[in-house]
């Protein structure tokens, strides 16, 4: 985190390059070899190539001779070298302290502060507290005496980190603060931008710390609208994130910013770091549910991507946690192996993980019954963790030492000694009042929380009221839409068998003895029919009474064709033909497409009433993974007004024609179904129903 925090700092977005090395020998004056070479090198350390950049700062050196500003320079950039290939802290140290000597002597402020700021991350790393105290004190005098906005951004920081690295978080977020301001004053770029964003991430983390992760979360928000450019800024986002959620029990945020983590691109080291983090943020999460067979996987995988990450720091980390996982299966002598194993780094990056370590070393040698090794790391365990509360209790009163002591409480504390007698009276005084005082805010309370339960008991009966209305009226449609699908669809079929009787009973001298026979059969089929699609009808009303909803099933297409040709048998000088070469089957709701095609029918009948040689052809096929069935009339056709029922809800319906198209449209829409018509005046109409899915 380090690493990233400070490559924001200091550079702009890096781009790799192919860079041609220049010859120096072109140059006659020194200061143009060296600003020629200043150029060149500087482009390595843009393209992270640090091996390279060794040797090219090294021979900068040895041009610059006397000249502090570019030694200073040089001896940054091969400290850098050193730094971030494989951890050479030693190697890195011995130069930026080169480059903060050069730095003050040619009084290179820029320099000198990113020499300060260097210097004070690899005293850390190599546990050298002397000099890191030594060097927080000058980094202090220099803010004291600079007006530099860049200078107070960049160390106003580092004091930050430093603290941080101690735990004495209070004092870090206060530096931190600080240095975000200075931050924002200075002239806005992308680099800034991040930096400034980082500088709430490393805020938020340090709340994560003090286990204050809702406060942590407030800070990563505000990390969001500064590295959205950085995605590999936004993978340690989404880390922190994680962290907190996973002890915040949170679970669809949880797997959010897990499975997100995957989906940032992230550079060389940073990439396992991060993937490292989140499986062990998530072998932490399922651990603490009891399910250890899951944590265990996560874990070693926290261990896999750590160990390719090459840093000892997350290495130390992701190997504590699966030890303790380890612990937990009751893996021992295997959890032996890894806790010792992360031991040997734990006491030198965080001491809270070199405690928890020794503390399940003791359990698992106590679990194998060596009950001597158990007692040895038990000892340590109690000796760190008692030091550990120890100096966390002393930081407390430090801290609040700290806030408590400035000049306006001093004197108040000098002069309570002579005020105690006069308030001792004034207490007195104020005893009484106090109590009139609390008992009038006691009745105030009560008669507002009376105020406020009324207020919700009312809200409450009034969102019952609005439910009950919306079913009430959910209820009537449901009805009314059954009504109106009765009317519709028996009214034809009783219209003609009606129309038989009549003819039957007024004119039997115009029917002879064959077609009264014919008729006879055509209005017992034709009642048998009717019967069966009231059946059906009603059975299918009973079953949608509760819920008025499709359900969805395979059913074969020339099953709805054959029950609607026995439906309309009993019309004639029609011909209704069914075409089906596909043999389609669907996944719809049966009844709802009955209705449409049978209402569909109808209308086409109805059209066909004059015309001559009528003939309605229903058809159905597949195309392009769609499903359609069509029907075509050769009546006289319409204009698409005449239609507009099927596009307009704002159409009312009419008690003669029952639902109608209205019908059609509404049962189509509840089955996913999109309908299509072309038609034109004395050139008939299709109708097509298009299948979504």
């Amino acid at each position: 985190m380090k690493k990233l925090l400070f490559l924001l700092l200091v550079f702009s977005h890096f781009n790799a390059f192919s860079q041609q090395e220049p010859n120096l020998a072109r140059y006659t004056s020194v200061d143009e070899k060296l600003k020629v070479w200043l150029q060149y090198t500087n482009k390595i350390l843009d393209a992270e190539d640090y091996s390279k950049l060794i040797n090219a700062a090294e021979k900068g050196i040895t041009i610059s001779k006397n000249n502090y500003s570019y030694l200073s320079r040089f001896y940054l950039q091969k400290g850098m070298g050193f730094e971030f290939t494989n951890n050479q802290y030693q190697k890195a140290l011995v130069n930026f302290e080169q480059a903060w000597k050069y730095a003050r002597k040619a009084k290179h402020l820029k320099n000198e502060t990113t020499a300060l700021m260097r210097l004070n991350y690899v005293y850390y790393s190599v546990q050298d507290t002397v000099k890191g105290k030594s060097l927080i004190k000058y980094i202090k005098q220099v803010l004291d005496t600079t007006k530099n906005t860049y200078t107070k951004s960049v160390l106003n920081g580092s004091l930050a980190e430093y603290y941080q690295n101690n735990a004495e978080y209070e004092t870090f977020i206060n530096y931190q603060l600080k240095a975000i301001s200075y931050k924002k004053l200075l002239q806005k770029s992308l680099a800034n931008e991040e930096n400034i964003g980082i500088s709430y991430l490393q805020i938020g983390s340090a709340y994560t710390k003090m286990k204050q992760f809702k406060k942590a979360i407030e800070y990563f928000n505000e990390v969001k609208p500064y590295v959205k450019k950085s995605p590999y800024v936004e993978a340690y986002l989404c880390n922190y994130y994680l962290q907190s959620y996973v002890v915040l029990k949170e679970k669809d945020s949880i797997r959010k910013y897990y499975n997100l983590i995957y989906t940032y691109p992230t550079v060389k080291d940073s990439l396992f770091i991060n993937l490292s983090f989140a499986n062990r943020s998530m072998s932490e999460h399922f651990a603490d549910q009891g399910n250890i067979n899951k944590a265990y996987d996560f874990a070693r995988k926290s261990v896999s991507y750590a160990e390719k990450s090459n840093d000892p720091d997350i290495i130390m980390e992701a190997n504590t946690n699966y030890g303790k996982v380890l612990n937990e299966k009751g893996e021992h002598k295997k959890a032996i192996e890894v806790l010792k194993k992360a031991s040997t780094k734990a006491l030198k990056y965080d001491k809270e993980s070199f405690v928890m370590i020794n503390k399940k070393l003791s359990q698992s040698y106590a679990a194998l019954g060596q009950w001597k090794e158990a007692y040895y790391y038990n000892e340590i365990y109690s000796k760190n963790n008692d030091e550990m509360m120890e100096q966390s209790a002393k930081q407390n009163i430090a801290n609040a030492e700290a806030r408590f002591q400035n000049k306006t409480k001093q004197q108040k504390i000098k002069n309570l000694s002579t005020e105690n007698a006069i308030k001792n009276i004034q207490i007195e005084e104020a005893k009484q009042q106090r109590i009139f005082l609390i008992s009038g805010i006691a009745l105030v309370c009560i008669i507002g929380l009376l105020l406020f339960k009324q207020n919700q008991n009312r809200k409450k009966t009034n969102l019952k009221l609005q439910a009950l209305n919306q079913e009430l009226d959910e209820a009537n449609k449901i009805k009314a839409r059954f009504f109106s699908i009765l009317n519709h669809d028996l009214r034809s079929p009783i219209s003609n068998l009606i129309h038989f009787l009549h003819l039957q009973k007024e004119n039997p001298e115009l029917i002879d003895e064959e077609t009264a026979l014919r008729m006879q059969n055509k209005i017992t089929t034709g009642a048998e029919n009717l019967l069966s699609s009231m059946e059906d009808i009603l059975l299918w009303s009973k079953g949608q009474m509760e819920n008025f909803k499709p359900q969805f099933r395979k059913i074969a297409i020339s099953t709805l064709f054959e029950e609607t040709e026995k439906h309309f048998s009993s019309i004639e000088n029609i011909e209704i033909l069914f075409e089906n070469p596909q043999n389609i089957i669907l996944k719809t709701d049966e009844n709802y497409l009955k209705t449409i095609i049978r209402n569909l029918t109808g209308n086409a009948i109805k059209a066909l009433d004059k015309t001559p040689n009528a003939k309605i052809v229903w058809k159905a096929w597949q195309e392009n993974g769609k499903n359609y069935l069509s029907i075509t009339d050769n009546g006289p056709g319409g204009t698409q007004e005449k239609f507009k029922a099927l596009y307009d809800e704002s159409q009312v319906i009419g008690i003669k024609s029952g639902l109608g198209l209205h019908l059609i449209r509404d049962l189509a829409s509840a089955i996913n179904c999109k309908l299509e018509v072309c038609s034109k005046p004395n050139a008939g109409a299709t109708f097509t129903i298009i299948f979504n899915g």
